[in-house]
């Protein structure tokens, strides 16, 4: 398969994740629209890998995953706690943190 395709839908991703943060304010979807730019990224890191015949693209995407594992444990954990105290998910007020 031509590997434009998957730079393509890489790109298409990339722009829904970007969509996504920017224009919801609920902390989850903000959450998972960066998940989605990550994966997007990964994906056009190992369709260049495949291009260029190296494994560099696929060993930087396995170590992107690694890290969003480890976001995903403490950001879902910051949300949670943030959930309970506030009875909102919303990133608008987050601002009384300050306080």
């Amino acid at each position: 398969m031509n590997p434009n395709a998957y730079v393509v839908l890489a790109v298409i991703l990339f722009c829904i994740g970007l969509l996504g943060f920017m224009v919801r304010r609920n902390a989850l979807i903000a959450f998972m629209s960066v998940e989605l730019m990550l994966n997007a990224a990964n994906l056009a890191m190992v369709a260049f890998s495949n291009v260029h015949g190296g494994l560099d693209g696929q060993v930087a995407a396995f170590f992107v995953m690694v890290v969003a594992a480890a976001e995903v444990v403490v950001g879902l954990a910051i949300i949670i706690t943030i959930f309970r105290t506030r009875q909102s998910a919303s990133v608008d007020d987050e601002n009384l943190l300050k306080h």
